[in-house]
C-alpha cells in the first residue's frame, strides 16, 4: 500500500514494466494511480479538518471533509490501493477532536482577556456552562475559575492532545507505532472523559444554574467526548500487519 499523505515512501522496489497483454494496467501504473488518488483525497481531508478545527469555520470545513471521504470511496471502488476508510475516519477525527479542544482551552489559559475570548466564552457560559462565569479571570492563571477545570486544561494541552495528534498522523501513514500510540491516547481520552464529566457534575450547581440549555446542553457537547470508546474496539481488533514498522 502506497500512502502519500505526508510524502511517505512505500519502500517497495518498483519494476518498470510495460502494460500487460490486452492493455492491462502494470504494477507501476497501479501504484501511481493509487498514490495520485490518495493525495487528492487527502488534500480535501486535510483542508476540511483544519477548517473544522478552528470551530468558527466548521460549517465550511465539513462539506470539504466529506468530499475527501467521497473521493477515497471512489478510489476504493476503482480497486486502487488506498488507505482503508475506517483508518482515515478514525485518524482525522482524532486530529479534529484534539484541535478543537486545544483551540478552546488555549484561549482560556493564554488569551482569557482578549475580545474574542470574552465573546466566545460569555456566549458559551450563557447557553451551556455557567462555570465560565463563576469567578472568571480571578485565578492567578486567568480564565475559568474552577481549579478542576484548569487541571484538565493544562494536562490536555501540554500532554494528551499533542500525543493524540502525533499518534493520529503516524496512524494515517499506516505506521505501527502510530497504531500503538493511538490505542494509548484513546485510553487517555477515556480517563479524561470520565474525569472531566465527574468534575462538571460535582460543580453542577454552579455550572448549570440559569443557563439556556442546562441538562440537554450538557449532553449536547459532552457526548462527543465519548468517541475514544468507539475507536478502541477497532484499534484492539484490527490486523496489525497492515501497519509497517
Amino acid at each position: 500500500m502506497n500512502l502519500s499523505i505526508f510524502n511517505r515512501q512505500s519502500g517497495e522496489k518498483r519494476a518498470d514494466s510495460p502494460p500487460g497483454p490486452g492493455g492491462s494496467v502494470s504494477y507501476d501504473q497501479h501504484l501511481d494511480e493509487s498514490s495520485a488518488a490518495q493525495r487528492e483525497a487527502d488534500r480535501w481531508l486535510i483542508v476540511g479538518t483544519v477548517l473544522m478545527g478552528t470551530l468558527v469555520l466548521g460549517l465550511i470545513g465539513l462539506p470539504i471533509f466529506l468530499r475527501g471521504l467521497w473521493l477515497l470511496r471512489r478510489a476504493q471502488q476503482a480497486n486502487l490501493s488506498v488507505r482503508p476508510m475506517i483508518v482515515t475516519v478514525i485518524g482525522y477525527l482524532v486530529i479534529l477532536d484534539a484541535a478543537i479542544n486545544t483551540v478552546g482551552w488555549v484561549l482560556d489559559i493564554f488569551a482569557s482577556h482578549s475580545l474574542v475570548n470574552r465573546v466566545f466564552f460569555t456566549g458559551w457560559g450563557n447557553f451551556f456552562d455557567a462555570g465560565y462565569f463563576w469567578h472568571y479571570n480571578e485565578l492567578w492563571i486567568g480564565g475559568a475559575g474552577a481549579p478542576g477545570e484548569k487541571s484538565w486544561e493544562i494536562a490536555s494541552i501540554f500532554i494528551v492532545f499533542p500525543l493524540r495528534i502525533a499518534a493520529a498522523i503516524a496512524f494515517l501513514r499506516m505506521q505501527r507505532w502510530g497504531h500503538q500510540w493511538l490505542i494509548v491516547t484513546c485510553w487517555f481520552g477515556v480517563v479524561m472523559w470520565v474525569g472531566y464529566i465527574a468534575n462538571m457534575t460535582i460543580y453542577a450547581d454552579l455550572r448549570y444554574s440559569g443557563t439556556v440549555l442546562p441538562v440537554f446542553g450538557w449532553w449536547l457537547y459532552d457526548i462527543w467526548y465519548i468517541t475514544p470508546f468507539l475507536a478502541i474496539p477497532y484499534l484492539h481488533t484490527v490486523n496489525r500487519e497492515i501497519f509497517s514498522d
